[in-house]
């Protein structure tokens, strides 16, 4: 099956860019209400997921470092806790199934290693229920 159906498309998404700052990255995660985004460089290539806790690990192991200064930090100098990894656009289902056991949404990158949008674990179940819904019907007939 092609995993491009379950596709949600980067200009759907919010996104934030790897060159900017965390004030940036929190007043979009706010505006949002997302736990954790994807980081995209200046080209376009997925460079991991940012989470709240990324951030607030920066702030407590930085000393000096209070929500008032926090424009002055570039999310480069933020470490990243946990690593999703992105998967291939020509990746098989159970790749995606196999992620998703540990990442909210899946971020999918092309053959250049572009991102061009995420799968959700929501997506993913969904799908898995049709398949056990079909399975039972073809039992019962």
């Amino acid at each position: 099956m092609n995993i491009a159906f379950f596709l949600i498309p980067k200009h759907e998404l919010a996104y934030i860019h790897f060159e900017s700052t965390m004030r940036q990255a929190l007043e979009k995660m706010e505006y949002h209400r997302f736990t954790a985004v994807p980081l995209v460089d200046k080209k376009g290539k997925y460079m991991g997921t940012l989470t709240e806790g990324d951030l607030l690990w920066k702030i407590k192991n930085t000393p000096q470092l209070h929500f008032e200064n926090i424009e002055k930090v570039w999310l480069k100098d933020v470490p990243l806790h946990r690593r999703n990894e992105a998967i291939s656009v020509n990746a098989e289902m159970e790749d995606i199934i196999t992620k998703a056991l540990d990442q909210n949404f899946v971020p999918v990158v092309d053959d250049n290693q572009i991102f061009i949008g995420i799968i959700t674990r929501r997506e993913i179940i969904e799908y898995l229920r049709g398949q056990v819904a079909k399975k039972e019907k073809n039992l019962e007939e």
